[in-house]
This record gives structure tokens, sequence and C-alpha cells, in this order.
């Protein structure tokens, strides 16, 4: 039984101090307002699991220096440590995996339901940015995303629109649709939605229904994910008074890059049919891959480790990055970490892309002697037919790359047309904590100061164009 310290422990006691085995014997760790250990605690406590969960992912690095930064990696993980579980943090996301576990039989039972509700299994997503980009990277590592029941809409333009219409046969009364938005206002996602909502009550109209029973009709389709406060979300206040379906929520202080594991992903998971057994799985590796993010040990810490390497490059003057995802598994995985890095890092100087297909557009330039480059691949395993060409391939990038400049090189247990489930939670939670080490590290390689809430996790820069859109009305009909 782990004791609740009610008392600051005196320096020689830390538990991140030469005095773990003395807290060990003593049984008493820091413990947070959820009850759950303080990272002095994991940076003492499990070593053993990260030896355990190491076989979904093997690192290789080359032309890069870490024995500079390891005096300095007490400092990195301290200043991440001492702002989780704090409000205000936007780093709910570290435990939000663990949370999560308790709640896996509800995301199953509400897709049931919500299944259920109409006839057609078909389903669309209205979400934009982070309400979007975490579903659709989730949805293709963990192969579910193959059968095309689930399609997404975040546009606002005509042809779009019948696009849309199009793929779902123009039957809008065929398909269901997830409502994804933390303030219930994002423009995008509430001009679809609208749209949307009118469509179903003329169709159920046309029909024979009254607009009364159309109206009710047209309210089995929808379920919403935002925020738990009606206050702060109209789309809560509409879920709420039209008796929409479920209680879905978009957690406080996680940030939609860093929702891999929030309501809306796993919600969308259980929909698309990923196994209970494989979300509990995948939920566990992602914990313990929070865990690991705070070990000194930077074999055993590879999130921390790649984001010195990223660091280190820009240190020797390298200035454009690249990394890039091997296989039509990591598809959708492009575009979520190209907002997670662009949002997160304030630049668009990391190149994402999947390959073979980049290899034909950007080789040229990357292979430029007077181009300097830092380089990532990522890779799966594989066991298939395709084995010994997918090896000389992967083998033949990673010689060339290596020696062109820093490289490193992942490779993710996989199954047949997926990662395993231990690896998609690994790699969805060490990048997001690699995202937010490469601030830290950062800064105090280069004597800066550290704001009091890590700009890796904020966006204030999205709002210079929103407050321009002034002139758009959601669900406008333009006639001619």
């Amino acid at each position: 039984m782990i004791k609740i310290l009610t008392e600051k422990l005196p320096e020689q006691f830390s538990c991140q101090s030469n005095s773990i085995a003395l807290c060990n014997q003593l049984n008493i760790f820091p413990m947070n307002e959820h009850q759950y250990p303080t990272y002095d605690y994991f940076q003492q406590s499990n070593n053993n699991y990260a030896e355990k969960n190491s076989s979904s992912l093997n690192v290789k690095f080359y032309g890069t220096d870490f024995d500079t930064y390891k005096e300095n990696v007490p400092r990195y993980i301290n200043q991440l440590s001492s702002r989780v579980n704090k409000a205000g943090q936007f780093l709910n996301w570290v435990n939000l995996p663990q949370e999560q576990m308790s709640r896996i039989n509800e995301f199953y039972n509400l897709a049931e339901q919500f299944k259920n509700n109409t006839v057609n299994k078909k389903l669309v997503i209205l979400g934009i940015g982070g309400s979007k980009h975490p579903i659709e990277h989730m949805l293709s590592i963990n192969g579910l995303n193959l059968d095309n029941n689930i399609n997404f809409y975040s546009d606002i333009d005509s042809a779009s629109f019948n696009r849309l219409l199009k793929s779902l046969n123009n039957d809008i009364t065929g398909s269901k649709f997830l409502i994804v938005s933390k303030s219930g206002s994002t423009f995008e996602t509430k001009d679809g939605f609208l749209r949307i909502k009118n469509m179903l009550v003329e169709e159920y109209m046309k029909k024979g229904h009254s607009k009364e029973e159309a109206e009710s009709l047209s309210e089995k389709h929808f379920i919403a994910v935002t925020d738990s406060d009606s206050n702060k979300s109209q789309l809560r206040k509409t879920a709420q008074e039209h008796n929409w379906l479920g209680n879905l929520k978009i957690h406080d202080d996680v940030g939609g890059r860093f929702s891999a594991f929030d309501d809306h992903v796993l919600f969308t998971l259980a929909y698309a049919g990923m196994k209970k057994e494989d979300m509990r799985d995948m939920l566990k590796s992602a914990q313990q891959a929070s865990k690991e993010a705070f070990l000194y040990d930077l074999e055993k810490n590879l999130a921390l480790k790649e984001a010195i390497f990223w660091v280190n490059a820009k240190k020797i003057g390298i200035n454009n990055y690249v990394h890039q995802y091997f296989g039509s598994t990591f598809n959708d995985t492009v575009q979520w970490e190209t907002q997670l890095h662009n949002e997160s890092i304030k630049d668009t100087n990391k190149q994402i892309a999947k390959i073979p297909d980049a290899m034909h557009h950007s080789a040229e330039a990357h292979f430029n002697s007077d181009n300097k480059y830092a380089f990532a691949l990522t890779v799966s395993t594989d066991k298939g037919e395709c084995a010994e060409n997918s090896e000389n391939y992967i083998n033949a990038l990673i010689k060339s790359y290596s020696e062109q400049g820093p490289f490193f090189v992942e490779t993710f247990d996989s199954n047949e047309t997926s990662l395993t489930p231990e690896a998609v939670g690994k790699l969805a939670q060490m990048r997001a904590f690699s995202t937010v080490y490469e601030e830290i590290v950062s800064k105090i390689e280069n004597d800066q100061k550290i704001p009091d809430v890590l700009e890796s996790v904020l966006q204030p820069n999205v709002e210079k164009y929103k407050r321009n859109l002034n002139n758009l009305s959601a669900g406008r009909i333009t006639t001619k």
C-alpha cells in the first residue's frame, strides 16, 4: 500500500535523489490530487516494465552525441514532471490513458447503442484539426479504416459538400454523425452540422413525416463530443436539449493534437470494431509510455532521446528536418504529426511524409549536397510475403540517409494490416512527450526562460485569422 505524503520530505528523502531505496523502504511516495503517484514515484517504480514493453519498439540513432546532454536530463524531466496534473498546464493527456481504462465498457456500450439508433451503420465525423486528425491517425495505424464505413467532413465549400453527399449515395438519412468540437462553436464543424441537420429534417418530411416528427427523427442521427459544461459549449446545450445519446466529452487541459486517447478517438475505435482487449492493451501501453518518459536512462526514455536528437540538429546548424513513415499503415499519421509539430514547435520546417511515395518527389532535395537535413524514418515490422523487398528497401534508406546527416530509424511491431495495440499506444503517447520535451530541451540548452505554461501545448496565434471570419454565418444557404 502506497501512503499519501502529507508533508514535504526533506531534500535527503527526495525520491529523485540518491535515497530512492530509502523511499522504497519507507513505502512513502508523493501523490497528486487524483491519487496517482507523482513522477518521483514513476522514476524509481518500475524500470522493469520498460524492458518488458520495449519489444513493441526499437530505435537506432546515427550521427548524434547524446553524452553531452546527459547531465541535464534531470532538469529536462523535472521541468515537465513539476507541471503534470496541474490545472491550466494542458498536460492532462499524460495520465489520460489510465483514466480511460475504467471507461472502456462505456465506449463500447455507447457505440452499440448508437449503431442501433438508426438502421444504417455508416458514420460521418464532423470535426477539424485536433477533432479530426487524431481519429484518422488512430484508425489508420489500428487498421480500422479499410471498409469505408467512416467518413470525415471538415470543409465549407459547395464542391466538398456535394462530394460528401455523393459518398453517402445522396441519402443523408442513411448515415450517423459524430460532432466533435471542444467549444461547440468551431465554424467549419458548426456549418456542416447545421447543413446536415436541415437536410435530415427535409428528407424525413419528404417521406411523409410532420415537421415535429422529422425534427425528432433527425436527432437520432447525432452524437456529440464537446466540453462537458453546457455553459461553455453550445453543442453540449444542443445535445442535452434534444436528448442526444451519450455524454462524451473532450477533457479539460487536453489540446486537440494531444488527444489520441480522448473520447472522440476511443468512441470511434469502438464503433469501427476494435476489439475490447486490444483497446485495453493499447491504453496500458500508452500509460506505460508516460512512465518511461520520466526515466533518467535515455536508453529507456526514447521520447526524451528523440527530442534531444531534433534539438541537437538545430544546435549544429541544421534547420530543416524530414520525418518519413513507411507504408500505407501510416497514411493518416502524416496530417496528425504535421499538426502536432507545427502547432507545438511553431514552425513548418519539418517535412512529414509517407514513403515510398515521397521518395519520388523529395529525394532530389534530400540528397542535394547544398542542403542540410536531419532525418527520421518510422517503419513497422514485416513478416509477410513482401518482407524481403521491404527489408532491403528500408536498409537502402538507412544507408543513404545516415550518410547524409543525423538520422534515426524506429521500428514498431505490427500485425497483418496494422501496428500491434501495444505499438499504437507507444507511438501516440511517445510522440506527444517528444514534442513537449523538444521545447524544454531547446530552452534549457539555449539558456532561455521556460514559461509558466509550456508554449508547445498552447496555440495563441490561430486566433489571428479567426478574428477575421466575422462575415461568415454557419449553415447559410446561398440563393441565386
